[in-house]
C-alpha cells in the first residue's frame, strides 16, 4: 500500500474499533462507571497500572481494587486512614500486590494536595510534540516519597528505554476527545497531537508488517519511529490510529 491507500485503510478501522462497543472487552470501561473527573483520572490511572496480562483478568482485578477503594477512589486517596490502608493488603494483580497499592494510594494524596494533580504534573512539562519526558517528569515526582525499590517497577520510564505503554495509554484515555464515547478529552492543556501510541506485542506486529515500524524492540526507540510515522498520516490526532493497529492486532488476527 502507499501512504494514502495505507491512511484510508487505517482510517478505516478506526472508525471501527474507536468505537462504544470497544469498552465491553477493554479496561477502560473502569472509568466510564465514574462521573466525577479527578475520580475518572485516578481509577484510569489505577487500572492502567495493572493493565497487563490477559484483559478479562485485568478487568475483573481493576473491578475488585475499585471495591477495595469503596468505588469512590478520590474520596479514599484523600481521605483514607491507616486502617483503609491495612485492607488494601490482600489486593494482588501479577506482580503487583496491597504494599505497592498502598504506595500509590499515598503517592496520589501527595500528587493531589501538592502538584496539581495528575493532570497539573503531565500539563507542567512543554517539550513540543511529545509527551515522553512528562512521563520521566511524573516518575521523579511519583516516588518522591519513601518507598519501596520494588514497587518503582509499576510506573515505566521512558528515558530508561521503555515504551511506557500503560502510561501512554492512561494519557490517551485522559486527552484524546469524547465524541466517540470512547475516550474522556479530560484533559485540555495537552494536544492530541502531543500523545504516543501504546505499543505492545500486537500494535507493534501490526506496524510491522504495514512497514509503519522497523525497530525488533517494543521501547522507547520503536515508541519514537511509531510516532514519527503515525504524524504523517494524522499530525492533529496520530493516537487514533492505536484502535486500528490493536484492532487489527487482537481482532483480525491481522
Amino acid at each position: 500500500m502507499n501512504k494514502k491507500e495505507l491512511k484510508a485503510f487505517l482510517d478505516l478501522k478506526v472508525a471501527q474499533y474507536n468505537h462504544p462497543k470497544f469498552l465491553e472487552s477493554d479496561p477502560i470501561q473502569i472509568p466510564h462507571r465514574f462521573t466525577l473527573k479527578e475520580d475518572i483520572e485516578i481509577s484510569a490511572f489505577l487500572t492502567a497500572t495493572i493493565a497487563w496480562g490477559n484483559r478479562k483478568s485485568i478487568i475483573t482485578n481493576a473491578l475488585r481494587l475499585m471495591e477495595h477503594l469503596g468505588q469512590a477512589p478520590t474520596d479514599f486517596v484523600m481521605n483514607h486512614t491507616n486502617k483503609d490502608l491495612e485492607g488494601l493488603r490482600p489486593f494482588v494483580h501479577r506482580t503487583f500486590n496491597g504494599d505497592d497499592l498502598i504506595y500509590f494510594m499515598g503517592s496520589l494524596q501527595n500528587i493531589y494536595n501538592n502538584h496539581d494533580g495528575l493532570e497539573g504534573i503531565f500539563s507542567k512539562n512543554p517539550q513540543k510534540g511529545t509527551l515522553q519526558p512528562a512521563i520521566a517528569e511524573f516518575k521523579k515526582v511519583f516516588f518522591e516519597l519513601p518507598h519501596a525499590q520494588r514497587t518503582t517497577k509499576h510506573v515505566s520510564d521512558p528515558e530508561k528505554g521503555s515504551a511506557a505503554k500503560r502510561i501512554n495509554m492512561f494519557l490517551r484515555w485522559m486527552v484524546r476527545d469524547a465524541n466517540t464515547g470512547v475516550d474522556f478529552g479530560l484533559w485540555k492543556k495537552i494536544e492530541p497531537s502531543r500523545l504516543s501510541c501504546p505499543l505492545d506485542v500486537h500494535s507493534g506486529n501490526v506496524a510491522r508488517k504495514l512497514k509503519l515500524l522497523k525497530r525488533k524492540q517494543n521501547d522507547a526507540k520503536a515508541v519514537r519511529e511509531l510516532d514519527d510515522n503515525l504524524r504523517k498520516l494524522d499530525p492533529i490526532d496520530p493516537v487514533k490510529y492505536d484502535f486500528a493497529l490493536f484492532g487489527l492486532g487482537v481482532f483480525e488476527k491481522f
